[in-house]
C-alpha cells in the first residue's frame, strides 16, 4: 500500500508517513485546544507540494474535523439554526472570495507568503490572552458583525486557514459578548462553512491531491478519536507551545531546504 500511494502521489513513503503523523497530531490537538492547521499546512509545504495544492489538500483533510464538530454541536443542542444560519452564509461567501483570490497569486510568491503568514499566526496563537467564560455586553452591532467581521475571517480562511476557528471564537467573545462556550460552538459551524466553501473552489481549480487528502483525513479521524478519549489533562499553555514549536520547526526546515 505505501508503494502504491507513492506512485499515485509522487511522494516518498517517508513523506507520506510524515503527513499522516502530522494529521493525527493535528486531529488530537484540535480536539483539545484547536490550532491543528498550524501543523498540517507546514507539513504539506515541507513535503514539497505546490502551494495551492497544499492549501487545497489542507482544506480537504481539515473539513473532516469541522464537519464532525459541527454535527456534534447540533446533536447536543448547542446551536440554533436561526442564530447561525446567516453567519454561516456570510462566512461561506467570504471564504469563496478568499479562495478564488488566492488562485491568482503567483506560485513563487506563495512559497514565501505562506510561511510568513503561518509564522505570524503561530505567534498570535502563542501570545493570545485567555478569553472570558461568561457573556458580556456586545461591542458591535449584529448587522455590522454579520456583514463585515464574519466574511473577512471567512476570506482569510479561504486564502490560508490556520487559526480560523480561534479567530471566530475570539471575535464572538470580544465583539458580540458571547460566552466562551457559546462562541466556540458557533465558531465550529462557521469554520465548517468556510472549509466547505474553500474546498469547493480548490476542487474546481483542480488543486486537490486526493490520495494525500484521504490519507490525512484518516490521520485526522484517528487523532480526534484519541483526543476525545484521552484521559490526560494537558495544560492549554503546553499545548500552545507544542503547536507553535512544531509549526515553526517545520517552517524553518522548509526555508532551510529553499537555500
Amino acid at each position: 500500500m505505501p508503494e502504491l500511494l507513492s506512485e499515485w502521489t509522487g511522494l516518498s513513503t517517508g513523506l507520506l508517513v510524515l503527513l499522516f503523523a502530522a494529521a493525527l497530531l493535528a486531529g488530537f490537538i484540535d480536539t483539545l485546544a484547536g490550532g491543528g492547521g498550524l501543523i498540517t499546512l507546514p507539513a504539506l509545504i515541507l513535503a514539497g507540494l505546490p502551494p495551492l495544492t497544499a492549501l487545497g489538500v489542507n482544506k480537504l483533510q481539515g473539513s473532516v474535523g469541522t464537519a464532525t464538530a459541527s454535527w456534534m454541536m447540533w446533536r447536543k443542542g448547542k446551536l440554533e439554526q436561526t442564530r447561525v444560519g446567516t453567519l454561516m452564509a456570510m462566512a461561506f461567501a467570504g471564504s469563496v472570495a478568499g479562495s478564488m483570490a488566492i488562485q491568482f497569486v503567483d506560485s513563487q510568491a506563495l512559497r514565501w507568503v505562506i510561511p510568513v503568514v503561518l509564522t505570524l499566526i503561530a505567534a498570535w496563537f502563542l501570545l493570545a490572552p485567555a478569553m472570558n467564560l461568561q457573556s458580556a455586553r456586545p461591542r458591535m452591532g449584529g448587522k455590522t458583525y454579520h456583514r463585515l467581521v464574519t466574511p473577512l475571517i471567512g476570506a482569510y480562511d479561504g486564502a490560508f486557514g490556520p487559526g480560523t476557528g480561534s479567530f471566530f471564537t475570539l471575535a464572538g467573545v470580544a465583539l458580540r459578548g458571547h460566552g466562551l462556550i457559546d462562541s466556540t460552538a458557533i465558531a465550529k459551524t462557521l469554520n465548517f462553512a468556510t472549509n466547505l466553501a474553500a474546498l469547493l473552489v480548490f476542487l474546481a481549480a483542480g488543486q486537490v491531491l486526493w490520495p494525500v487528502g484521504l490519507l490525512m483525513m484518516t490521520g485526522q479521524l484517528v487523532g480526534a478519536w484519541l483526543g476525545a478519549h484521552s484521559l490526560l489533562r494537558i495544560d492549554p499553555r503546553w499545548l500552545r507551545m507544542l503547536i507553535v514549536g512544531t509549526s515553526l520547526a517545520m517552517l524553518l526546515r522548509y526555508l532551510w531546504q529553499g537555500h
